[in-house]
């Protein structure tokens, strides 16, 4: 099918007219030319045609089907002619030999009624669903790449066998298709709006990979309808490969706005390092030179971890130029490795071509971005900050709202990710509120109860639920020897601040790459209506690449009920978006990463450092969360979804003002 595309004033820009005839100010980054092709700077004529990519005409969600695939067993041993062990998963030609990718489509997914909040002895016998309060969708970890970045980590997935090979964020092979399965999944909601008639979407964070101009781009204009141009070589002929061809997005449906949660890899270098940190490693330049990265193994963990309270020291091993770490070649069909290895192995440095939509966005420029936008709303959410905040926390982006005016239902989106200017060397993936932002979420707590408003809270990073060592903790800031900035509050005492309100629904969250859901109880003795849930959304990156739909009930004995269901992206055979999802689950085949965690709750990690353990909220005696629960299906060998409807009591207060407004 071929589209019309609309070159309105409003696709092309004065800064970017200015940028397609200043190319002469960049040549100083290239040996020829610098590329300024890319989708919203459009060079195309009036009258040009751009490939579109429909979905499936059947669009189904978990609860009526769910994909099927069988898992081998694991292949240690490179180069066996039985299958590929994880430091091959870059071997993308070799994939149909050994069968994998290949999927089928098994019995759905049931909805699971979790009482867990609930007084004892509660039953729905005679219970009706009274009104809708709302129905939103959540997407998080897109990871929009430029596959052809020279400043990657791509090459530590196959250098490194024991940290560096289950990290398919650094690299797995859809990165070559991550604007078509992005594009995919919004059609995909499109399509469920006819019969969820979704009120507004909201995006978890990590849109873009790297913190990227081009990535993230990409991403707000896949929402906006534009045309996508995934090839940023400067090599015209590349584009007749099929992941790297132009193609026009279908766009979000007007009628649905939706709001944005900032994450770690929208702030931060392959979400990990500040760019500006250590003016001397020159990060900021790797994004527009001429050069292939090298560095050393930033996953490598530190020897002597249990006297130093950081897993990784990346600024130290950014420092050692030990391993070039390669690029994506965008003229193979399979999206080759090239350039990548150990230094020593190399005459001289690996070129790259350069282009300067790569550039890195500092926090507040990439806030700016999401005005530049045809969807609503503009700013999509960013429009709402109070600049008050934001004079003594330079790039807030806390904000609240209401998504129906007559409706007590308040949306809390929280920037709980770590600060660029926080000066830790560790891996910034922690979870970190400071203390402008704790004084935020308590004046938008109390102004919710005060107007006797629900409330639904949104970050990118969830609670105590990632283990410690893991990276995706709360970060403890006191015990980090280079912390310019200290985490304002600890988990234990956030948790409770979040039950003691009584009003908050559930927390969102994304970060993981999972699909989960958890419990936190009431604390003894207190009300039942203290408890509230977190619902973790998975990666558009990763296996399964679902979103989810949310819907949120006003029962008859007003109770509060949460219906949330994971949706596969509905993908037709032959398209990019398609080969995406068979690349997810080849990638899963021969990584095996665990999609439905549960790690057991001890006191400390590691000898000799006594910390705050993985949920302070429960006992600390090395079991596992009884309320964290996976979908199983006999037919279905592998399940990395969970549906359920989840209740939530409310306080006699609160059930009184919503008897006045909505009665039976």
């Amino acid at each position: 099918m071929k589209v019309q595309l609309d070159m309105s004033q409003d696709s092309i820009d004065q800064e970017q007219i200015a940028y397609r005839f200043s190319r002469r100010l960049f040549m100083k980054y290239s040996i020829g030319s610098i590329v300024l092709s890319y989708s919203g700077w459009s060079l195309a004529a009036k009258n040009d045609i751009f490939t579109t990519y429909p979905i499936d005409s059947v669009v189904r969600t978990t609860v009526e089907r769910m994909l099927s695939f069988s898992m081998p067993r694991f292949v240690k041993s490179p180069n066996s002619d039985s299958g590929l062990s994880p430091v091959e998963l870059h071997c993308v030609s070799q994939y149909k030999k050994y069968q994998y990718g290949n999927y089928a489509y098994g019995p759905g997914l049931p909805i699971e009624r979790r009482f867990d909040l609930m007084p004892e002895g509660y039953n729905t016998k005679n219970m009706e669903r009274l009104h809708r309060f709302s129905s939103f969708f959540t997407v998080s970890d897109i990871h929009i790449t430029d596959k052809q970045a020279g400043n990657q980590l791509i090459a530590i997935q196959q250098l490194d066998a024991e940290f560096g090979a289950p990290m398919t964020s650094i690299y797995s092979p859809t990165m070559l298709t991550t604007t078509q399965v992005f594009d995919a999944a919004i059609q995909t909601a499109n399509a469920l709006h006819a019969t969820h008639a979704f009120d507004f979407g909201l995006s978890l964070g990590d849109t873009c990979n790297s913190t990227q101009y081009n990535e993230t781009r990409w991403y707000i204009d896949v929402l906006d309808g534009k045309v996508i141009y995934p090839n940023t070589s400067g090599d015209a002929t590349q584009d007749a490969i099929s992941y790297q061809q132009p193609f026009k997005s279908a766009g979000l449906l007007p009628e649905i706005p939706w709001y944005q949660v900032n994450g770690n890899h929208d702030l931060f270098m392959i979400g990990s390092v500040s760019v500006d940190a250590d003016p001397s490693l020159q990060l900021r330049d790797s994004y527009v030179n001429d050069r292939i990265w090298a560095v050393g193994d930033v996953l490598k963990p530190i020897t002597d971890f249990p006297f130093f309270p950081c897993l990784f020291d990346t600024t130290e091993s950014l420092k050692s130029p030990v391993y070039y770490m390669g690029t994506i070649n965008g003229a193979s069909e399979y999206g080759e490795i090239i350039h990548a290895g150990p230094v020593k192995d190399f005459l001289k440095q690996p070129f790259n071509s350069p282009n300067l939509n790569r550039r890195s966005l500092t926090k507040k420029e990439w806030i700016a971005e999401f005005f530049n936008t045809r969807s609503m709303p503009r700013g999509h959410g960013f429009h709402l900050l109070d600049p008050s905040y934001d004079k003594e926390e330079p790039g807030f982006s806390c904000y609240s709202f209401l998504p129906k005016a007559d409706i007590p239902l308040r949306m809390i989106v929280l920037d709980n990710v770590q600060d660029p200017k926080d000066g830790s060397h560790d891996i910034h993936g922690h979870g970190y509120l400071s203390a402008t932002r704790v004084k935020w979420l308590r004046s938008q707590l109390n102004l919710a109860k005060k107007r006797q408003e629900l409330v639904i809270i949104a970050s990118h990073i969830p609670l105590a639920v990632a283990p410690i060592g893991s990276e995706m903790e709360w970060w403890e800031s006191t015990r980090d020897p280079h912390a310019k900035l200290k985490n304002a509050i600890a988990l234990a005492d956030l948790v409770s601040e979040i039950q003691a309100n009584g009003q908050v629904l559930c927390w969102l969250a994304g970060h993981r790459h999972v699909n989960t859901v958890k419990a936190f109880k009431a604390p003894l003795g207190a009300p039942a209506e203290h408890g509230f849930w977190q619902i973790e959304t998975s990666s558009l990156h990763d296996f399964p690449q679902q979103f989810r739909t949310l819907q949120v009930y006003l029962n008859s004995d007003y109770s509060i009920s949460i219906v949330t269901m994971n949706v596969d992206p509905a993908v037709r055979e032959g398209t990019p978006a398609e080969s995406g999802r068979r690349m997810a689950i080849a990638a899963q085949q021969i990584i095996q990463n665990d999609m439905r965690p549960n790690t057991p709750n001890v006191e400390r990690a590691f000898k000799l450092i006594p910390v705050i353990s993985m949920d302070p909220t429960r006992e600390q005696n090395g079991t596992t969360d009884a309320s964290i629960r996976y979908g199983d299906i006999a037919a279905v060998p592998y399940s990395a979804s969970y549906n359920a409807e989840l209740f939530k009591p409310l306080s006699p207060t609160m059930v009184k003002a919503l008897k006045n407004r909505f009665p039976i």
